[in-house]
């Protein structure tokens, strides 16, 4: 039998790839989080991270644990409400942004809706910027966005690199102003790429704007521009701008989850149950990502 404690940790330390962050996600200390890694790689017997100055990695045997690790959980989680008799009921209004909508979302709510399913769901898919405001005027329980430089708070889910992307088939002029695809304000991105490009005094100019994540990936497939995007999340048919181009690296990025004002018992416990949710499930892996990008 595996401590569901254990596993929990475990899970944290994975998403986040640092032992500090865990520790601060599940509000415990990290000599905490470091005991419960021990045990449980003691209680399998094989090493699930490997750890150094540079960062953490998850080994081949914890991602096999990943899987094992969240079906334990959920069915622990479904057999204690099932014994205390009680099933969640109301209303929650989720924020969710538009890059998290085409990747993981349905297989959330999908099993948030297995577990709990008289909970109606109130959903919304804006821009980062828009819940934020949305959030702090008190039309939303949760939200799932990215981190807001002027608003440092949430939970941190994980952590990734904006990068610029495009067609294949792209080719950029060096001599000419880089042609844009980017989302309206209160973009998040957007800002990002903007303020970017002017501190490198890099010329640009804004070619094509969506609300729409969709028209933003038909516009950069028909060779329109770049736009910048989390590397973790790549549409098909889109793929990294090659580094000769030479364009100023965008930095990290953190996707956070946020609780609303509205505390209500039944809002609140569950928009506690659907941040579980996600923070249990596996997140984007972003093959470039680096070492020094891991600590916040």
């Amino acid at each position: 039998m595996y401590d569901p404690a254990q596993l929990r940790t475990f899970l944290a330390v994975s998403q986040t790839l640092s032992f500090t962050q865990a520790a601060h996600r599940l509000g415990v200390r990290q000599s905490t989080v470091s005991q419960h890694v021990r045990r449980l790689e003691a209680a399998v017997g094989r090493q699930l991270f490997t750890r150094d100055t540079h960062g953490v990695e998850l080994t081949e045997d914890g991602e096999a644990m990943l899987g094992f690790a969240r079906s334990i959980l959920e069915a622990n989680e479904r057999a204690a409400s099932w014994f205390r008799g009680t099933r969640l009921r109301g209303r929650l209004r989720f924020g969710a942004s538009e890059d998290f909508v085409v990747t993981r979302l349905p297989e959330i709510l999908e099993g948030f809706r297995r577990d709990h399913p008289e909970v109606d769901l109130e959903l919304t898919v804006e821009l980062s910027g828009t819940l934020h405001e949305r959030l702090e005027a008190g039309r939303l329980d949760l939200v799932l966005a990215k981190r807001s430089e002027d608003r440092p708070g949430g939970q941190l889910v994980w952590r990734d690199r904006l990068v610029w992307i495009g067609a294949e088939r792209l080719r950029l002029d060096p001599d000419r102003p880089l042609p844009l695809i980017v989302f309206p304000p209160p973009g998040l991105t957007r800002a990002r790429a903007l303020d970017v490009l002017e501190r490198h005094g890099r010329a640009w100019r804004i070619v094509c704007t969506s609300g729409s994540l969709n028209g933003l990936v038909a516009a950069a497939r028909a060779g329109l521009g770049v736009m910048a995007h989390t590397h973790g999340l790549i549409p098909p048919g889109l793929a990294p701008v090659p580094e000769r181009a030479g364009l100023p690296d965008l930095g990290p990025v953190d996707f956070v989850l946020l609780y609303g004002r509205r505390r209500d018992s039944a809002s609140h416990a569950a928009a506690e149950r659907l941040a579980a949710t996600i923070l249990a499930g596996p997140v984007p892996r972003s093959e470039r990502f680096r070492a020094e990008d891991r600590h916040i």
